[in-house]
């Protein structure tokens, strides 16, 4: 029975737009193709210029680009950030008990679908408004702000649903898996080569072309707009060290209790809750510094180290790179993105590197339980499905009892791993930012498995009833 928060959202099911659940069966190179249209149509999107601003905006939230999946100016202004808070905020308050959901009910899970998608779009709307009454696209009035308003409000509506339509069943993963590593990916190029400030193109130009203000140490460690040889080598690398992270894994024997003698085993991964926990600790970050230069940007812009409340929650700083925190929480949770950076701002490095390594850790813990990956649903599941450890008699004790032995380190070691792979990749400079190398090789792998799943189910329908579908 759906709790009363939730049944508060019952009459808005029937008028909010909805992506309908395939009647048929979709085969995999129907799902290949509403994945790609998918995919297109994201990328067009970041493309096309809002009407009614001016094409010299100035950039105010290039940290929280890659995260959200967002390109400045473009009808995917605010990406995927309102999906990603909204579906945080309800997460958190099911996980916490605030709000009455069972998953396992297909009313619930019904309801909390549409309360996902009213916050979504209420987001939508409030993050569109912020947008216009802070001046970040310029002086715009009358007809013009309610034009620009609708864009970004219609756009977030148009990524709600694409993603509604790939998790329906009528793609591949999911829309925000695809935008992200999407986003990552365009991030990497650019970096790479871009005429104007590309590593292997602008900045090899204005090495070889003998600009004073711009060596061979500049090209190596990263210089002002200009990517880094560092950065992009520490690309590679944080791609390897993931990649081989996402093999770890610790496995516990079992066997079937229905085919006896059929032996299995049960994979405990080291990123057990996978990339989650530094998807919400970055999406927290992001907010607290899009909601702390909101507020000093509404308050007259003070200058930095005048006002206490922005002292504790942000200050900023207006210069030619666009707008900077320069103190206060916005400031530790945005990271040197260089070695330079990192040298002349060590106390800064710390405390960001700290704040982030914690969050993931109990973010690890609370999805365990609101995620279903607890060790006692674990078990259960194990057991409905005629699973059984050797040795051990036909029950879900014994099973639980072990798996609490693996399961609960597991989860926080692997939230501390992940934190701090993305925090010491961005303090290298990589190009796409640590957290987005991070979230891009968890989700290739995890489209990796899905196509894999796919095909064998394709080739050998059978596989269906074993892999659950």
């Amino acid at each position: 029975m759906a709790g009363r928060f939730l049944s508060l959202f019952r009459p808005l099911g029937r008028v909010l737009p909805e992506v309908k659940v395939p009647e048929r069966k979709i085969g995999f190179n129907e799902k290949l193709f509403w994945t790609a249209l998918v995919l297109i149509v994201y990328l067009v999107m970041s493309e096309i210029s809002l009407y009614g601003i001016s094409p010299d905006v100035q950039e105010q939230f290039a940290p929280l680009r890659v995260i959200f999946a967002s390109n400045r100016g473009t009808l995917m202004e605010l990406g995927i950030g309102p999906i990603v808070t909204a579906g945080l905020i309800l997460q958190l308050l099911a996980g916490s008990a605030i709000i009455q959901c069972d998953m396992s009910n297909p009313e619930d899970r019904g309801l909390f679908t549409v309360a996902s998608k009213f916050f979504s779009i209420l987001l939508t709307g409030i993050q569109a408004f912020a947008y216009i009454i802070t001046g970040m696209y310029g002086i715009i009035s009358g007809p013009t702000t309610i034009i620009i308003f609708l864009q970004l409000l219609g756009a977030g509506i148009i990524v709600m649903l694409m993603d509604e339509l790939i998790q329906k069943g009528w793609g591949l993963g999911s829309g925000i898996s695809l935008f992200i590593m999407a986003g990552v990916a365009q991030n990497i190029l650019w970096q790479s080569f871009n005429p104007g400030t590309g590593l292997f193109v602008g900045g090899l130009s204005q090495l070889l072309s003998g600009q004073e203000t711009y060596q061979l140490t500049n090209w190596i460690l990263g210089s002002g707009a200009y990517p880094s040889l560092i950065g992009f080598l520490a690309t590679i690398g944080t791609f390897l060290v993931i990649i081989y992270l996402e093999g770890v894994r610790v496995e516990l024997p079992m066997t079937y209790a229905g085919y006896k003698g059929f032996r299995s085993r049960y994979p405990i991964k080291l990123l057990y809750v996978s990339n989650l926990p530094v998807i919400f600790a970055s999406a927290l970050f992001a907010n607290v510094y899009f909601f702390a230069q909101i507020i000093w940007s509404q308050m007259g812009a003070p200058l930095p180290g005048r006002n206490l409340l922005f002292q504790i929650i942000g200050d900023f700083a207006s210069t030619d790179a666009g707008i900077v925190p320069v103190g206060g929480l916005a400031y530790f949770v945005t990271p040197p993105n260089n070695i330079i950076s990192v040298a002349a701002e060590p106390v800064r490095a710390g405390i960001y590197l700290t704040i982030l390594v914690t969050f993931c850790a109990v973010f690890s813990l609370i999805w365990l339980e609101v995620g279903g990956l607890g060790p006692e649903k674990v078990a259960r599941q194990l057991m409905d499905s005629g699973m059984q450890i050797p040795g051990y008699r036909r029950s879900g004790r014994p099973i639980e009892a072990i798996l609490k032995r693996y399961i609960p380190v597991v989860t926080i070691l692997g939230g501390i791993i992940v934190g701090l792979v993305a925090g010491i990749s961005d303090f290298l400079g990589v190009f796409g930012t640590g957290t987005g190398i991070l979230l891009a090789v968890g989700i290739i792998y995890q489209y990796y498995e899905l196509l894999m799943r796919e095909r064998a189910a394709e080739m050998f329908p059978a596989f269906r009833r074993i892999l659950g579908e």
